[in-house]
């Protein structure tokens, strides 16, 4: 849940994610569109698919034991390098370098690491230099610590921003803070585009007042969430419903919502259909009762609740 999301955000979701999967059987057993409930809102979908997925793995090609090296865990959904080297140095032991964004942040800031990490070359140089200074001895009890000690260190003091070298405790072994250049490090050269797409959203109602949804496939913008059929413009959605609804097609204000390198212009048109014109598509009717365990996009989320 912390990847890619503040602390904040995920302190909401994840006692209600745990009391409902306090184990990796409950979670493995779980539907899939229940664990999407329960994520809906959070973003990112694909890590509650690949949390699912993992679940699912671990039973059943694991025996319901987790993989204690970070070679086995990486086979598992969802689990990179990184992530794997966390689970195995925190929670097993192992020695095995992590190079999640605040720990690349910490180590190319000590080491006056400048070369540009966009080029994979340049990465895997880092995570050399990464597992060369990992502890040697006491491992289950110091590799724990050093793991947790460097992604703290990322995340309270050598932040992006406005570091706090005054109270760092390696400040004298730190190349950028001698040099006065913290905030040059990590070097990356290439920058990711933002793009934007529009897209028209049909809130179809029935005369009892339950909304058509149908589940986005995967992989795509929302796979596997229950939304509004959508249209790259109103157009086609205007051509997509049956000529006496056409005219009852009722535009709501358009908004714009940020994904992490797209912004989507949703224009939501609401219209009342008779359930039977709805036979031919695609998805199903869903009373308001049932929107609340139903794995949503945040935007589609918002209309139903505050619509």
């Amino acid at each position: 849940m912390l990847q890619q999301t503040q602390v904040a955000t995920v302190l909401d979701y994840f006692p209600r994610f745990i009391r409902q999967f306090p184990d990796l059987a409950s979670l493995a057993a779980a539907p899939l569109d229940e664990v999407l409930g329960l994520w809906s809102g959070l973003g990112y979908y694909s890590r509650a698919r690949n949390l699912h997925q993992c679940a699912l793995d671990v039973m059943d090609l694991h025996q319901g034991v987790f993989p204690r090296t970070a070679a086995e865990l990486q086979t598992l959904a969802g689990i990179g390098r990184s992530t794997a080297g966390a689970i195995a140095s925190l929670c097993f032991g192992e020695r095995v370098a992590i190079l999640d964004g605040n720990v690349k942040r910490v180590l190319t800031r000590i080491l006056g690491f400048d070369l540009d990490l966009t080029l994979a070359a340049n990465e895997r140089l880092l995570w050399n230099e990464a597992t060369n200074l990992l502890p040697v001895t006491d491992l289950n009890h110091s590799m724990p610590h050093y793991t947790q000690g460097m992604m703290d260190l990322g995340a309270t003091i050598c932040s992006a921003r406005k570091p706090a070298c005054e109270r760092c405790p390696l400040a004298r072994n730190c190349v950028a803070k001698r040099l006065g250049q913290a905030e040059k490090y990590p070097v990356k050269t290439r920058k990711l585009k933002r793009s934007s797409e529009s897209i028209w959203l049909l809130w179809a109602q029935s005369e009892n007042h339950s909304i058509w949804l149908s589940k986005r496939p995967t992989p795509g913008v929302w796979g596997g969430l229950y939304c509004f059929p959508l249209f790259e413009n109103r157009a086609a959605l205007q051509a997509a419903v049956s000529v006496r609804c056409a005219a009852s097609l009722q535009d709501m204000p358009s908004f714009t919502h940020v994904l992490t390198h797209k912004d989507l212009r949703l224009n939501p048109v609401r219209v009342a259909v008779p359930a039977s014109s709805m036979a031919a598509w695609e998805g199903e009717w869903m009373a308001a009762h049932e929107w609340p365990r139903l794995g949503l996009p945040t935007p589609v989320r918002n209309l139903l609740f505050q619509g």
